[in-house]
């Protein structure tokens, strides 16, 4: 059974990379360049980076540094920010069980094996296993990702929002409603009482 569970063949050779994308300035695109040339990341297995951090959502698929890339680079959310990152490329992990993070390793291991398919034995298995755990080690689980602030109206901006009959305040949009009354006018043949009927209509809404 095929596996989109992300791994890398040497994980300290990806925490190394980490550490360095939070010193250098963000690229334009995440390339082998960058890598090598600002990042001094070489070797094959520094070169795994690049697909491994498309999985996890830090590059987009054309190597563009995401948003959770700058946010991991910000050393107060940086923690938050690669624990997004491994629920969003281990999103099978935590789909079966939400503290996938606190799993001891064989439970862990046993999941692995239930999601893949694999031999507990299995080397891709086990570097699933150790790619999991040696970055879990760097992410906090336990903050809430930064969100954007809700400003709450305040009673008294409410009561001054309150438009006159016929007409509201949509954030600055003139919205003018049409109203829709009927009459049960009574059996006469007294033009009068119809007169005194429309004009207290004209008296009452109109002029509003």
């Amino acid at each position: 059974m095929a596996t989109k569970l992300p791994y890398v063949n040497a994980p300290g050779s990806i925490v190394n990379v980490l550490q360095k994308v939070k010193e250098a300035k963000t690229p334009e695109r995440f390339t082998t360049d960058f890598l090598e040339t600002k990042l001094a990341a070489r070797g094959g297995n520094s070169r795994q980076f690049i697909p491994f951090a498309k999985k996890i959502g830090l590059l987009n698929s054309d190597g563009t540094p995401s948003d959770l890339y700058k946010t991991f680079r910000n050393p107060a959310t940086s923690g938050t920010a690669l624990a997004q990152a491994l629920k969003h490329g281990y999103r099978e992990l935590f789909e079966r069980n939400e503290f996938a993070n606190s799993m001891k390793k064989e439970d862990l291991k046993g999941l692995i094996v239930e999601i893949t398919g694999l031999e507990p034995t299995n080397r891709v298995l086990l570097l699933i296993c150790q790619t999991f755990e040696t970055l879990k080690k760097l992410a906090d689980f336990e903050r809430e990702p930064p969100s954007q602030p809700v400003e709450a109206v305040q009673p008294e901006e409410e009561a001054s929002r309150v438009a006159s009959p016929g007409q509201h305040d949509l954030g600055g949009v003139d919205l003018r409603l049409a109203y829709t009354i009927n009459l049960v006018l009574p059996k006469t043949d007294d033009p009068a009482v119809f007169n005194a009927i429309f004009r207290s209509l004209r008296d009452n809404l109109m002029k509003r």
